[in-house]
């Protein structure tokens, strides 16, 4: 069957100023609830590395955790539309890597979206994710994958120089 909420129709919302709310689901159960009161979007983030698997960040979290758990929600989804993380280090090697991680989300898992953290560092990564008809949504400014580079859970863009830069980011995807 076809999901009711598309790509198309969250681009027209977009241009419409309408808002929308997106929640982010781990296992069936909580994605049914999602999707039964109306949540337009469900993520299957790769923080269920630290909700779900007790992990101290997402790091740890790999294809066969994010395949398993979008795999459930997607499940319990008869309306919603599916967006799942790829996890570290699934699309940063190289683009051919990428596209066979990112397909494997749909094929596999069934989302119909995916994402994935960055700007200008994966903004080629991304077009050719979407030239091959994958959707992708982009992360920029806090980016947990990043933690062990950043130091920490930091919050991005408090001054001028790291504000900008993440404009820059978002811009470039």
């Amino acid at each position: 069957f076809v999901k009711n909420i598309t790509i198309e129709k969250i681009k027209s919302w977009k241009n419409n100023k309408k808002p929308f709310s997106v929640i982010t689901a781990y296992d069936y159960t909580f994605g049914k609830i999602a999707d039964s009161v109306g949540f337009p979007i469900i993520l299957v983030g790769d923080s269920l590395g630290q909700v779900s698997l007790g992990y101290d960040s997402t790091v740890p979290v790999t294809m066969s955790d994010m395949l398993m758990h979008v795999k459930s929600v997607v499940r319990a989804s008869k309306r919603s539309l599916i967006v799942v993380d790829m996890p570290f280090m699934s699309y940063q090697v190289n683009k051919a890597q990428a596209l066979t991680n990112a397909a494997r989300l749909l094929q596999e898992g069934g989302a119909q979206t995916v994402k994935l953290e960055g700007g200008e560092s994966v903004a080629r990564t991304v077009h050719r994710i979407v030239e091959c008809g994958i959707p992708v949504m982009g992360h920029v400014g806090f980016t947990p994958q990043s933690i062990n580079q950043i130091g920490g859970f930091k919050i991005q863009g408090k001054v001028p120089k790291t504000a900008l830069s993440v404009i820059k980011d978002a811009q470039s995807l």
